[in-house]
């Protein structure tokens, strides 16, 4: 998706401002900033963050601002108002903004707006009426207070920019925009779950025929083979060709059946759009004709990128018409733009809409005005598909969250792997796009030391290489603007590169028409980079196509850039809603930023969205009658499980299975009242909707929770579900009754109780509720989070926020009412040695084989509280990272850069042996001394005692103070405890509590 858009194109790159930096002799930087961001915004292109959007309000509160009016848009218009008509379609129904009523209801909105407008003394920029009743307008801060004031208007926001949500950014040259001839360009999309192969099939409701699909993007590359076919304009189409710079009403030849643009924000007082943009429909970026064409591309048998031929591809719904509402501009846009966008492609009449776009970190807020205006798209009869986010590292991070809008995450289906095998007979799996030699093994050598490091050599930047010392050689390359660095070992040489990132990265590949490999995962970049240190002149590698199937759990499996939940503005929606392809996509671009190509492979959950949006025009064509709510409920509740994990926090409720989505035999859909009550609460739940999943993030596991579902026959024939609950290990559920039994057409309300039980208290749950009949079963996944002491919007990633605290000033918060008591352990002392170690390379890469890293082994019984870890030097010019591994499995790491006072922890571990190893990544000296201290805390021990001073009651949400202080001296040191809570005799698992007699020595 893009933070603007939320697709990316080619490799993993970041722009050269957010690579590590090198100092000295050293070659990377360390700490928790130094992973590279994969978004398709800024990163996307050189000089892109230099022409980003403008802010749209300045520190004074002056700006673009968008106004909602208090009045229904012709959408959700149910009557009322003296002599105009009811322009609400009926549910199944969508709207006709053609028809006499809806003409005459939207004169009436102009004169509203035209008042409200006048009153404030404001100009009107872009004027909304069919899923948004509105207006954008430049505003003072003045302005903005007076119309918050005024009763005809229901709120007033300031205009935020968004972009695309590609997880692999493409660090191209941007060509000039020099307008195409009729002859240039072709490529698209995707066409099964498995692979990238057409699959022609004949044109009817299975190949989408008869639906439209708006493209909210960045525009279209109309020349391309993907949508060279005329067709007709469906009977009930309203819209229009906006022609502009290299944009004619040609290009709109029935396959494209209508264009707009979008740009009143970029204009606004003088203002212009991105260096190297068309003011038309035309791509310039190359996100929204891939995205266009994963979803309705025509098959296209001839596939080449650079000479080289890829398998034939098609879109999802071939013969599904494609509408394109150009809202970003270099990747990025303003939300009242965006707004524009959707409200014409209502009034327009598509069925579907794409949106592959979304913000840095997720939603932070529920009913936002482009939530509005989807919702009153999606109760005019338009489904929406949008895309997650691909912020995978940081969970919660979910974009586009609304309940009515469904989310989709991306999955790998296509393994792309490729082998490096080093001179020491290493081998390391991970990805490529690129035709490779295999063969024997050949010289490789590091950037670094084959060039000029002043001028990035470690990254292989443009002119930092010497072509005497690579030469018929392969580079190892650190990653930065990948696409730059291939292009710098080519010119200069090279016989290939390999790519790695110090700290890990995303797995995204590209087509560099050139021998690259990327090995993403830190581990792997340890590895190498070691053994480069190791072999500085005798280095070999041999690269050869294909792997063992190590570089993901199997197709298809979640990727790991795509953004998981929960969702964390509301606790009882749950997202993502699904997942489907949107890893190495190969589909038609915009050759304008895409080095000339027609094609090109893009990740992300840019290129997940549209594969839903055209799976639900296949179904809107084959189901003419089913409402976006029905096509939501199918397509998630016949989803399956991922490779690697079965978390609905992770997949949704699994992955797309558009054969089963067809007949899917019952669905569970909200009600319009329902959503329109979601939208107009300040703080709502979600829970109560009557949605395809339960999310419980942060109930009171001290009361049950009950919730309802009502389940409708969609099918043709009378059938008997019975409920069976599977996961959710130690809660108790019940699903009453247990058995349905429905006729065609019929529903039935069914009621969930959900007790905690021995379900841990602060942790997720997960598991599913499945109903099952003869031929057919509905699944709906279900995530539990009992609050304890500590509400959080995140999943459970290692890190315990809250957990460790002061025993001199305490803090929880707990999720219930009642009255509160605890007990301690008291303090143990930390452990406490010195050692010494030989230093290793200034400025290296972890390595757990390497020199400069000592490991420590622990044991750990069974009924640990928790085990603290801590490093530290005396010397300011070493710097150490510290990390904690159970087995081969990272359990935490602390990498900070500003200091070397390091600690991990874990929270109730597992039993086990764990092991510390700390890292000396700038050495200040050949010899590196150091302490390590370290406490394994039992739950149930009896340490020095200390009184545990709390309130006797507490409050749901409420904050709880209190102290644990020793009752007597104790040594000079650190010591932990562990405390414990409970209510009405319910245990709660409490927090590691320290107490210091002294600093660091």
């Amino acid at each position: 998706m893009i933070t603007g858009t939320t697709g990316a194109a080619g490799s993993a790159s970041a722009a050269p401002g957010d690579r590590p930096a090198t100092s000295g002799p050293g070659y990377f930087s360390t700490g928790s900033d130094r992973r590279t961001t994969l978004t398709d915004g800024a990163d996307r292109r050189p000089g892109d963050s230099e022409t980003g959007p403008k802010a749209a309000v300045d520190v004074t509160g002056s700006g673009v601002y968008i106004v909602e009016l208090a009045e229904a848009p012709l959408t959700t218009y149910v009557g009322g108002t003296s002599g105009l008509a009811r322009t609400r379609p009926a549910p199944g129904a969508r709207l006709d903004a053609t028809s006499a009523p809806a003409k005459a209801y939207r004169r009436h909105l102009d004169t509203q707006r035209a008042a409200v407008a006048s009153a404030a003394g404001v100009q009107v920029k872009a004027a909304y009426t069919a899923a948004f009743n509105g207006f954008s307008a430049k505003l003072t801060a003045q302005q903005a207070t007076a119309l918050r004031a005024d009763k005809r208007v229901r709120a007033v926001t300031a205009a935020r920019a968004l972009g695309s949500r590609s997880a692999s950014p493409l660090a191209t040259t941007t060509t000039a925009a020099a307008a195409p001839t009729a002859t240039t360009t072709s490529g698209d999309a995707v066409a099964s779950a498995a692979d990238r192969t057409a699959k022609p099939v004949k044109p009817g409701p299975a190949t989408g025929k008869g639906t439209v699909i708006g493209v909210l993007d960045t525009g279209i590359w109309p020349e391309s083979a993907s949508f060279a076919k005329k067709m007709p304009a469906p009977a009930n189409w309203h819209g229009t060709c906006q022609t502009g710079v290299a944009f004619v009403a040609e290009h709109c030849n029935g396959k494209i059946v209508g264009a707009r643009y979008f740009a009143d924000t970029w204009l606004a007082d003088g203002g212009s759009v991105p260096e190297g943009e068309f003011l038309s429909p035309r791509d310039a970026n190359g996100h929204g004709t891939h995205t266009a064409s994963t979803a309705a591309g025509l098959p296209v048998s001839d596939v080449t990128i650079d000479g080289r031929r890829f398998d034939p591809i098609s879109g999802v719904a071939p013969d599904a018409q494609i509408a394109v509402y150009k809202v970003l501009w270099a990747g990025m846009g303003y939300d009242a733009d965006i707004i524009a966008g959707i409200d014409a492609a209502v009034a327009d009449g598509v069925q579907v809409l794409n949106f592959s776009i979304g913000s840095d970190l997720g939603d932070w807020e529920a009913n936002t005005p482009i939530g509005i205006a989807f919702l009153n798209a999606t109760l005019s009869g338009v489904f929406v598909a949008a895309s997650a986010g691909n912020t995978g590292i940081v969970s919660g991070a979910i974009s586009n969250a609304a309940p009515w809008v469904t989310t989709v995450g991306a999955a790998v289906t296509n393994l792309d792997e490729a082998t490096l095998k080093l001179g020491d007979g290493t081998k390391l799996v991970g990805g490529s796009l690129d035709a490779l030699p295999g063969g024997n093994s050949r010289a490789m050598v590091f950037g670094d030391q084959a060039g000029s490091p002043e001028l990035g050599a470690a990254y292989c930047e443009p002119g930092s290489l010497d072509q005497a010392k690579i030469k018929g050689k392969v580079v190892a390359c650190a990653l930065s603007n990948t696409f730059a660095s291939a292009a710098e070992v080519k010119d200069k040489g090279g016989a290939g590169m390999v790519l790695f990132d110090p700290v890990g990265n995303y797995r995204v590949n590209s087509i560099y028409n050139f021998p690259v490999v990327y090995l993403p995962t830190e581990k792997q970049a340890g590895t190498l980079f070691n053994y480069l240190m190791r072999h500085p002149t005798d280095a070999k590698v041999s690269l050869r196509s294909g792997g063992d199937g190590s570089s993901v759990p199997g197709v298809p499996s979640v990727a790991d850039f795509s953004s998981t939940g929960p969702d964390k503005v509301t606790y009882g929606v749950f997202k993502p809603d699904l997942v489907a392809p949107g890893s190495d996509i190969i589909a038609a671009v915009s050759p304008a930023g895409n080095f000339g190509r027609q094609y090109d492979a893009y990740s992300g959950t840019s290129m997940a969205s549209p594969y839903v949006a055209g799976a639900a025009a296949v179904l809107r064509a084959t189901h003419p009658d089913w409402t976006p709510g029905t096509v939501a409920s199918a397509l998630r509740t016949t989803a399956t499980d991922t490779v690697g994990t079965t978390n609905p926090l992770d997949q949704g409720s699994g992955f797309i299975n558009l054969a089963r989505a067809t007949d899917p035999g019952l669905v569970i859909e909200p009600t319009a009242a329902e959503l329109v009550a979601f939208s107009e609460t300040a703080q709502p739940d979600g829970k109560e909707l009557n949605l395809p999943a339960v999310s419980l993030r942060e109930y009171d596991g001290t009361h049950p929770v009950t919730v309802t579902r009502t389940l409708t026959n969609v099918g043709k024939a009378r059938e008997t579900y019975r409920s069976a609950v599977s996961g959710l290990p130690g809660m108790k559920v019940t699903v009453t009754p247990a058995s349905v039994t429905l006729a065609p057409g019929k529903s039935a309300t069914v009621t969930i109780t959900l007790r905690r039980g021995s379900a841990p208290w602060d942790r997720y749950v997960t598991g599913s509720i499945t109903w099952k009949a003869k031929a057919r079963s509905v699944r709906i996944p279900v995530a539990a989070r009992p609050w304890g002491i500590s509400p959080r919007p995140y999943g459970d990633d290692g890190e315990e926020f809250g957990r460790m605290t002061s025993g001199s000033f305490g803090f929880i918060q707990p999720g219930f009412t009642g009255p509160l008591s605890g007990r301690s352990t008291g303090y143990t002392p930390m452990q406490r040695k010195t050692y010494s170690m030989p230093a290793g390379v200034y400025g290296g890469v972890f390595d757990p084989s390497a020199s400069g890293v000592k490991k420590v082994d622990f044991t750990v019984p069974a009924n640990t509280a928790g085990i603290v870890v801590e490093a530290n030097t005396e010397d300011p010019n070493t710097n150490l990272d510290l990390y904690l591994y159970k087995g081969d499995k990272l359990v935490y790491s602390s990498d900070r850069y500003w200091t070397s006072a390091e600690q991990v922890y874990k929270f109730l571990p597992e039993p086990g042996r764990y092991t510390a190893y700390v890292f000396a990544q700038v050495p200040g000296g050949p010899v590196v001394d150091f302490e390590l201290r370290h406490a394994i805390i039992a739950r149930n021990a009896r340490y020095s005692p200390a009184t545990l001073t709390l309130p006797k009651t507490t409050e749901r949400g409420g904050s709880v103070n209190f102290t644990l202080k020793p009752n007597g001296p104790l040594a000079e040191g650190d010591f932990w405890a562990y405390t414990e809570w409970s209510t009405n005799g319910t245990v709660v698992p409490g927090n590691l509590v320290s107490t210091q007699q002294s600093a660091w020595e």
